[in-house]
């Protein structure tokens, strides 16, 4: 007995779902200037390491004698492959196969490819290029009825963002679920003009009078200042290089630890250093030259450039050991947190919980922004969950401060609760509020009964920075230690060396919060 006819069928179902939606939308969609899902794929992963799960789901037609003669393949790709040599679950929507709508059985394969990548404890990589969860309209007049939204999928997509890293590149027009998955992950990046996401779309904006294109509604311009996505890229091919760059700081899972690159890169030039802050401590400097000097040369990743820009935040590597790094930016608001500062910096945070990694914090903090705008916007609420998120850390921490630690603010700057690694540099100042801003009210009256009140300002001010000298608090065993800028690095090697053994595996308290 020989299965020749049902070899030839596996064949053809294969050879026909390799069309995707045809010849003639798959030129469409290059000529958008997008790749299909199957070129996307082989240009994420490794050569020929994609193993496909569900090739041949789809929605076959059959002639009388019940013979296949055209097959539609399910708009969703997934499978495992291996992304510079270990193992990743992928997931990919096909927009050439019904706008890449997430319904019929491409649910079953959602739900599929986030239990996969839970129960193999593998990194989930989503390509989403879908219109949303319940396709198109006209699904409601074939099965004559409508359906209540269910999330079948959401809590398996909250248990991988507390298990195994989660990535999602933006690769087209995405809105509803789709959109959500996008947000739902540690990493997400958006194509530049080519892709967008969507609560909803522009025909269902229209209706509000809202009349806008894909890209004044929802593209990168403004996902990537609002936070709900991390970075753009120029193209796809850049997107993919983006996402592998991420996965290479983390492990496979909570229950393993991220791997070490090769040790021994060494680091910038740090004489440098000595010079970085400026004397004038109204003057504003570059503080990403400073993190790119203490770290692995070209190792700095840095992650939500756009948002939140008080707080630079990203990962790197010091003497290969990967890190999660802080920095102050005084070049935003002097440094001051504002909430989508904290919000950033909270989310971060959670990555290296999640995932065990280490924290180098760069400080520059004069506390939070003030005025009416921060009120309004609610910085205290997002400042408090940002401290909150620091008490709760249990990874080893960091923290050099480079200039600046006042208020609240500043307080958190590492958890006080358990032993930290804390440098200063001569450059740096503290207290509970900036003398420029405290004087006026804690010496008023003296101020206002002087003769001549500029210079009764100037004599107190003098008086009172003549005692907010770092060396003054070292003497008082406020901070640890007042090293040369230029040593910092060698302080960083020795942090990491002591506390990479110390790692453990495991899931935390709580899930991580997209």
């Amino acid at each position: 007995m020989s299965w020749e006819k049902e070899l030839r069928e596996l064949a053809l179902r294969k050879e026909l779902a390799a069309r995707m939606g045809g010849e003639e939308k798959v030129r469409r969609h290059r000529e958008g200037g997008k790749l299909p899902v199957r070129e996307r794929i082989a240009k994420m992963v490794d050569p020929d390491s994609f193993r496909e799960v569900g090739a041949l789901a789809g929605s076959g037609t059959y002639d009388g004698q019940g013979r296949l003669t055209d097959l539609t393949p399910s708009n969703l790709l997934i499978g495992r492959a291996r992304v510079q040599g270990r193992p990743v679950v992928v997931a990919a929507d096909d927009f050439t196969v019904r706008g890449g709508a997430n319904d019929g059985a491409v649910g079953d394969k959602l739900v599929e490819a986030e239990r996969m990548a839970q129960d193999l404890r593998l990194p989930l990589l989503r390509m989403v290029d879908g219109t949303g969860g319940g396709g198109s309209v006209r699904n409601i007049e074939i099965k004559g009825h409508t359906l209540l939204p269910k999330l079948r999928m959401w809590p398996l997509m909250a248990q991988n963002l507390a298990t195994v890293p989660v990535v999602s590149l933006a690769l087209g027009s995405v809105a509803g679920l789709g959109a959500a998955r996008v947000a739902a992950s540690h990493y997400s990046v958006m194509v530049r003009d080519t892709s967008q996401l969507f609560i909803a779309g522009p025909p269902v904006v229209a209706r509000l009078g809202q009349k806008l294109e894909k890209n004044e509604l929802g593209g990168s311009d403004i996902h990537t200042r609002n936070g709900v996505v991390d970075d753009e890229a120029d193209t796809e091919e850049a997107a993919f290089a983006m996402a592998r760059r991420f996965l290479s700081y983390l492990p496979r899972s909570v229950h393993e630890l991220a791997p070490r690159g090769e040790p021994g890169q060494g680091a910038a030039d740090q004489e440098w250093l000595r010079a970085a802050v400026p004397a004038d401590t109204r003057a504003v400097y570059k503080m990403r030259p400073i993190v790119e000097a203490l770290v692995d040369q070209g190792s700095f990743m840095e992650i939500g450039r756009r948002w939140g820009r008080a707080v630079i935040t990203g990962l790197a590597r010091i003497d290969g050991w990967p890190v999660v790094v802080f920095a102050s930016d005084p070049y935003h608001y002097g440094g001051g947190w504002d909430g989508p500062a904290a919000e950033k910096f909270t989310r971060l945070l959670d990555l290296a919980e999640t995932f065990h990694l280490p924290v180098v914090n760069l400080v520059d903090v004069p506390g939070f922004q003030i005025g009416l705008q921060a009120e309004k916007t609610g910085a205290m609420r997002y400042g408090v969950r940002a401290l909150t998120a620091v008490a709760q850390s249990t990874v080893p921490w960091c923290s050099i401060i480079v200039r600046k630690a006042f208020g609240v603010a500043a307080g958190g700057h590492q958890s006080a609760g358990r032993f930290n690694f804390r440098y200063a540099w001569p450059s740096a100042q503290w207290g509970s509020l900036p003398v420029e801003g405290g004087l006026e009210v804690a010496y008023k009256a003296e101020i206002e009964a002087a003769a001549d009140p500029e210079a009764k300002m100037a004599e107190i001010e003098a008086r009172v920075r003549s005692l907010t000298s770092p060396f003054r608090s070292a003497e008082a065993f406020v901070v640890e230690d007042i090293i040369d800028p230029a040593a910092t690095r060698e302080a960083l090697e020795e942090f990491v060396s002591l506390t990479a053994p110390l790692r453990e595996t495991g899931p935390r308290a709580f899930g991580y919060r997209p």
